[in-house]
């Protein structure tokens, strides 16, 4: 009988939370708030279909064939123009997605046992590609405006213990749709270059923006101490597979190696086919039906919230962009505890608890409001409601 011995970094592997919900949502009848999949009415497939007959048509067998690491050098230049500070296309990487980004910052930048900072709580996907390098992960004390500037300080411990780089998502954060203040981000830029300590800036939620932009990322105020990801997932179409890292020269040839390693390079095709759609401002034109959308569906739920959990003791934000709203249940409830009861009534979200680092909150969920239609939302969170208060009942 064969015996596999597993590497210790394969035993901390965890499945990911959310995909193991994601499954429990393909149940018939299921209003999924869960997953955070942008809504398939915004992927441009007409753009896409012409695309594909213009790459294949005029550059196909480049488009078919082995490609440098690096990224297909007008899809590198497109990215650096559509980013608001001034960026080399030398030091954009194209990524197979921007968990691949994540991924890559990990094995280049963590060790065993190296302090890694993250806010309170953080996407768990990257805790999900930080954690097989077995970094020490330290949450950083965070409020509605972002991680506090003093825990930061705090945290960031000092020679050989100096944290290797803090994980940031200032904008429309997933999970809680925070947004980083101006002040935040100024006060906190300022004080990780006085300690020297790199930030890695993922942004896939910047673009979609309600009422106003957010501030200026955290990149563009010190872009040589800084590592910014950014994706094609949320403004064209997540099955293409794109990211990008943006990185200084002094660590951009190690990423560009990790990237070598775990797959050569990013399909070349998906590369040309998006710099093609890219072409004439297409984005500047296609971003604001999705903003339109989505606010639309944040403004229902909203609603949906104010009318059915009044009187509950439930708590939520109000995400100025993005994807997700973040919700507190009343004293002595578990999120984790009353997903089954919601799946019961036909209505999925995410415990929030698996966003945490250490000490997850048990009393917080994650709701996505992007994929179903204003009226699945009603249905949904009525649902929702009815779940929480049979369990309050319950408790008396």
């Amino acid at each position: 009988m064969t015996h596999w011995t597993l590497a210790a970094r394969a035993e901390k592997m965890n499945p990911s939370v959310i995909r193991e919900i994601l499954k429990v949502t393909e149940k018939p009848g299921i209003i999924s708030l869960a997953g955070g999949l942008p809504s398939p009415k915004t992927f441009p497939v007409h753009e896409f279909a012409a695309a594909c007959a213009t790459v294949l048509t005029h550059d196909g067998q480049s488009a078919l064939q082995y490609a440098a690491s690096e990224g297909y050098p007008a899809l590198r230049e497109a990215v650096a123009q559509w980013l608001p500070w001034d960026v080399d296309p030398a030091q954009v990487l194209i990524t197979t997605g921007s968990q691949q980004g994540l991924d890559l910052v990990a094995k280049v930048l963590a060790d065993k046992d190296s302090r890694v900072l993250v806010e309170t709580p953080t996407y768990l996907g990257a805790l999900q590609a930080f954690t097989p390098m077995e970094p020490r992960i330290v949450s950083v004390a965070s409020d509605d405006e972002g991680p506090l500037v003093e825990d930061f300080v705090a945290q960031a411990g000092g020679s050989a213990d100096r944290a290797r780089f803090m994980y940031l998502l200032p904008n429309f954060q997933n999970p809680t749709g925070r947004t980083m203040s101006e002040e935040r981000r100024a006060a906190l830029s300022a004080r990780a270059a006085e300690l020297g300590i790199p930030l890695v800036e993922d942004n896939p939620y910047g673009d979609l923006w309600f009422d106003q932009p957010p501030p200026a990322p955290m990149t563009a105020r010190n872009p040589d101490g800084c590592i910014y990801l950014g994706s094609f997932s949320k403004v064209l179409a997540p099955g293409l597979r794109l990211g990008y890292v943006v990185a200084p020269k002094a660590i951009y040839p190690k990423l560009l190696q990790a990237k070598q390693a775990a797959d050569l390079h990013t399909p070349s095709f998906n590369q040309r086919i998006v710099a093609e759609v890219l072409k004439d401002g297409f984005l500047d034109r296609h971003v604001p039906t999705i903003r339109t959308l989505y606010r639309q569906q944040r403004d229902a739920m909203l609603a949906a919230l104010e009318r059915e959990m009044a009187g509950l003791g439930v708590s939520w934000n109000r995400p100025a962009g993005g994807m997700f709203l973040w919700v507190r249940l009343p004293e002595g409830l578990n999120a984790i505890e009353l997903l089954p009861a919601a799946v019961e009534r036909n209505v999925a979200f995410v415990p929030g608890a698996a966003f945490y680092a250490d000490h997850g909150d048990p009393r917080t969920l994650r709701l996505s409001f992007v994929t179903a239609s204003a009226a699945q939302i009603d249905i949904a969170i009525a649902a929702l409601a009815a779940t929480i208060r049979a369990r309050l009942e319950r408790q008396g």
